[in-house]
């Protein structure tokens, strides 16, 4: 029979106790996790963290599948554009656009919407922030990598108050900014 020291017991004890936590998703109610790497807006070289930007203040984060497709681009992003100014109203600082994309391709974009100062597009270069929120899904077949599902997060001085998921992944109903005033 095998006889084990105490120390040996202890530390096998402890070795089996040992568990690897998942990284921390944002939902209702989580604070937005900072020091996301691959945030950059407009160019390579200008990292930003959003959980920094949103730590003090009422923001949205509105997740997206994909830069210059068809529903961000004729209907989604347009209608927080037009909707800007009621939800200025209902206390938004700053709505920041996300989607699984580099900086140049979110600026182009950003700049053939016309998009005001009041909502930022931001590069989730390598899709941390979707990942982190529980919101990345796998797309490979139509995107080319995994992106973002339709999300939005509002969030009250760094933490998720209310999110608002497509069911879908990829439909434009919850997530609209029209939805999201009934929700503010």
């Amino acid at each position: 029979m095998l006889q084990l020291s105490r120390n040996a017991v202890s530390r096998i004890t402890a070795a089996r106790t040992f568990t690897i936590s998942a990284p921390a998703l944002f939902k209702t109610g989580d604070k937005i996790p900072t020091g996301l790497h691959g945030l950059k807006e407009n160019s390579p070289g200008n990292p930003i963290d959003l959980g920094d930007e949103v730590a003090s203040g009422k923001y949205l984060i509105v997740g997206l599948p994909a830069a210059f497709s068809p529903a961000c681009s004729s209907s989604h992003v347009p209608g927080y554009i037009k909707h800007l100014p009621e939800l200025k109203k209902k206390g938004i600082k700053q709505v920041f656009v996300t989607t699984v994309n580099d900086p140049f391709v979110t600026a182009a974009w950003g700049k053939s919407l016309g998009v005001p100062s009041d909502i930022r597009i931001i590069a989730d270069t390598e899709g941390n922030l979707a990942k982190a929120g529980g919101h990345l899904f796998e797309s490979k077949k139509v995107f080319g990598n995994d992106r973002s599902v339709r999300f939005v997060a509002v969030v009250q001085d760094g933490k998720v108050v209310t999110e608002l998921v497509e069911p879908d992944k990829t439909g434009v109903n919850v997530s609209t900014a029209e939805n999201v005033l009934q929700h503010l």
